[in-house]
């Protein structure tokens, strides 16, 4: 088969694999009594656990790196069909949407097939030896769809209880808006230069200034989401949990990982010294 049907039939088949996902939590959702956000996150781990064996399947832990990107469009937008948009739940649909295909186009520019899988998963699988199926289901899978999941909710509930329009949402919106372009032109510019096949440490554009400004626009994206839903519910402010943890979840997971990757190359420790890991002003 050639490399672009090849190509083609793995796309396909993230699709089936997806809208099948997310059959299976609208289902649970349904079948489910008791409060929105508790039925929500059983559906969410119900269709993690549906992709998650897929993956096993395929043998490929890859198969799940688009949820992170899919799900909250999915989530928000179920939602929004069941209770209907104010012009904030309207608004962080936007935003949440914009984002969101903005990185699963990403995801799909790199996806290569079925028999490529991202490094990190590799290298978990070699280091955890048996341990890999346990660490492939939390922390591949369930990890991620947690903190997803905690940094929808905000969202969710402000289109649950049709908040109404408070100006100091603007400023989380705009906020996210600046967050995914951030990401975007961060992304753009690591395939320009993984493109010129020029090896070494990328040093250009807003990589002069962060090691990792893709990152940071993504934790930017959901301190925005969590500014605006406070502003439109009130000030509920442990609607921030989910961008801590998020927060978290780069500072002490993704940037190390990326890091140790790097440093098998010469003059890391040189390239670190001079390059902060999120800061670009």
């Amino acid at each position: 088969m050639r490399p672009s049907n090849r190509r083609a039939v793995a796309f396909a088949a993230i699709a089936f694999i997806y809208a099948a996902a997310i059959a299976v939590g609208v289902l649970i959702y349904r079948a489910l009594p008791g409060a929105f956000w508790l039925r929500l996150l059983l559906a969410d781990v119900a269709a993690t656990a549906f992709v998650f064996v897929f993956s096993v399947l395929l043998k490929n832990a890859s198969v799940y790196d688009p949820y992170w990107s899919v799900q909250p469009i999915a989530i928000l937008s179920g939602f929004a069909i069941h209770c209907g948009l104010t012009l904030p739940g309207a608004l962080l649909l936007a935003v949440v949407s914009i984002w969101g295909v903005r990185l699963t186009a990403n995801w799909a520019y790199t996806f290569y097939g079925l028999d490529h899988q991202d490094w990190r998963y590799t290298m978990l699988h070699e280091r955890t030896g048996a341990l890999y199926p346990l660490v492939n289901f939390f922390g591949i899978h369930l990890f991620p769809t947690l903190v997803v999941y905690c940094v929808t909710l905000p969202a969710v509930l402000v289109i649950v209880r049709g908040a109404a329009w408070n100006p100091l949402c603007l400023f989380g919106l705009l906020l996210s808006l600046a967050a995914t372009v951030l990401q975007g032109v961060s992304d753009w510019q690591l395939h320009r230069f993984r493109r010129s096949q020029r090896g070494g440490f990328i040093r250009e554009g807003l990589w002069t200034r962060s090691r990792h400004p893709n990152y940071l626009g993504e934790i930017l994206m959901w301190w925005g989401v969590a500014f605006a839903s406070i502003a439109a519910l009130g000030g509920i402010w442990q609607l921030t949990l989910g961008a801590i943890l998020n927060n978290l979840m780069f500072l002490f997971v993704s940037i190390p990982m990326a890091d140790r990757h790097q440093a098998r190359k010469d003059g890391f420790e040189t390239y670190k010294a001079e390059t902060h890991a999120l800061r670009i002003f």
